[in-house]
């Protein structure tokens, strides 16, 4: 069976779905979490607070270092699981920011609402980032906006979007928050887009 993930970033992990089929009548095939830092970290920016300027410097690169690792670590596993299964992936959506200024550590340290924006837009960015290392084919939407590009890329209403969003949840039984259904909607996208061999 065809299969595309779609990716919902959080702070420190993100949301995972693979959707089977097609966008007509999705068949969900996993759901899980990534985990984007170490074991007992949190928070890549807030971890490095109060630290001194080079320590903290130093605290940033080396967990931004570990996200891309555990990313690319996670989508690969991913698709480990779905192709032994005797599925074939065909494409990976993930949810994406608006980006932010090119500030510096120190910059985004000297304001705590931007130690929040440079964690939010880290952890989209690794998932991107680790969707590409796996060789898939990706397919990004904007993460305010999801169901509503995602209907746009599939051709759909918005309710006829959201009529295949809750029959999946439905069927997976919970959880099923918003989380899982913005992950749903990026995989739809990624599965409308894949065009069968």
């Amino acid at each position: 069976m065809r299969v595309a993930l779609g990716l919902k970033a959080r702070t420190g992990r993100a949301v995972l779905l693979a959707l089977g089929g097609g966008a007509e009548e999705p068949r969900l095939i996993e759901r899980s979490q990534l985990r984007l830092v170490a074991e007992g970290e949190w928070a890549p920016y807030h971890a490095a607070e109060g630290l001194p300027p080079a320590r903290a410097r130093e605290s940033v690169k080396r967990a931004i270092a570990t996200a891309h690792r555990l990313a690319a670590d996670g989508v690969r596993e991913a698709v480990r699981r779905c192709t032994e299964a005797g599925h074939e992936l065909c494409g990976c959506a993930v949810l994406v920011g608006s980006g932010m200024p090119d500030w510096s550590t120190d910059e985004i340290l000297a304001v705590h609402v931007r130690m929040h924006q440079a964690e939010g837009e880290l952890f989209r960015e690794v998932l991107v980032a680790g969707a590409r290392a796996c060789g898939l084919e990706l397919t990004t939407l904007p993460e305010k906006s999801a169901f509503d590009a995602a209907a746009r890329a599939l051709g759909f209403t918005r309710g006829r979007l959201d009529a295949r969003i809750a029959a999946l949840g439905k069927s997976a039984g919970p959880p099923w928050g918003k989380d899982q259904k913005e992950a749903a909607a990026a995989a739809l996208a990624a599965l409308g887009r894949a065009v069968p061999v």
